[in-house]
């Protein structure tokens, strides 16, 4: 890929992680960026030992979207593939990234991301989608200081985002309670992003996100049922809506109208239609005989 694809990435003392991460990618990327955002072990020596680029940041004010896109301003690629330091592509996927760069489409494209945590007692990863593969143009860049993402300022930018079958697996050694400890650190991050531009109510989706992985049923409930005020188009935020009606408050009368409202909208919606079939069991099973 002589001209083709930078690999971007921002680290913070991963000198554990980082041979495995960057060993999977030799010689897939014409160059290698590497932020770091304030490591005090041998991290910016190993990513050096790779060839790559090694630029310190300042991170007092936590944001990293920042900091990815302080990576992607320094790629001379034509193409970015964007990478944690706890996540290492499958190899299987290079010639598909050699393909997808060689097409040179306006296109974003999610890579399956499979992620194990240390203290899981299911070998079975979690898999979500995340756009890490994208072309590289000023306009493309990342939004949030937390979850942050790149696929709004490709689609406002006119490109497209697709799926693809390329993998990474991300490994996280955080345990129950560092996990936690992140948890509130993000809500409260989240609450500043929110107070700062209350017009992003895609910060909403993961405050809602981050109390449901605290097992905060109440406050994620409130900020779904805000998520469907702002959003009263979005079939997803009613049926994520009606889940939380229907699971943990619950309030089977205030889920039958979420479910119905999220079929109105995407007529079909086989999730949608599959809570509706659970609600209407648990009536079933709730009137005496």
């Amino acid at each position: 890929m002589a001209n083709g694809l930078s690999l971007c990435m921002i680290v913070k003392n991963e000198e554990l992680k980082l041979p495995r991460s960057l060993g999977a990618v030799r010689g897939l990327a014409r160059e290698i960026i590497v932020v770091d955002t304030g490591s005090t072990d041998r991290t910016q020596q190993i990513a050096a030992g790779y060839g790559a680029e090694v630029i310190p940041f300042d991170f007092e004010v936590v944001d990293f979207a920042a900091a990815r896109n302080h990576a992607i301003a320094h790629a001379t690629g034509r193409w970015v593939l964007m990478l944690d330091a706890d996540e290492t592509l499958d190899p299987a996927g290079a010639p598909e990234i050699e393909r997808l760069v060689a097409l040179d489409e306006d296109v974003g494209y999610f890579l399956e991301r499979d992620n194990y945590f240390a203290d899981s007692i299911s070998p079975v990863p979690i898999r979500d989608f995340v756009v890490r593969l994208f072309p590289n143009r000023p306009e493309h860049r990342y939004r949030g200081r937390v979850h942050e993402t790149i696929d709004a300022s490709i689609l406002s930018a006119g490109g497209q985002l697709r799926r693809t079958q390329i993998r990474i697996d991300h490994r996280s050694f955080l345990d129950r309670e560092a996990r936690r400890s992140k948890n509130y650190w993000y809500v409260q991050i989240l609450k500043e992003e929110i107070a700062a531009e209350p017009r992003d109510t895609s910060r909403l989706d993961f405050l809602a996100a981050e109390y449901h992985q605290l097992e905060m049923f109440d406050e994620a409930t409130v900020v779904s049922e805000c998520i469907a005020r702002v959003r009263p188009q979005d079939a997803r935020a009613h049926l994520f809506l009606g889940m939380y009606h229907l699971l943990h408050k619950p309030d089977l009368a205030r889920a039958r109208v979420d479910f119905k409202r999220a079929l109105n909208l995407r007529p079909g919606y086989p999730e949608a239609e599959s809570f509706l079939q659970l609600l209407e069991e648990k009536e079933r099973s709730s009137t005496p005989a």
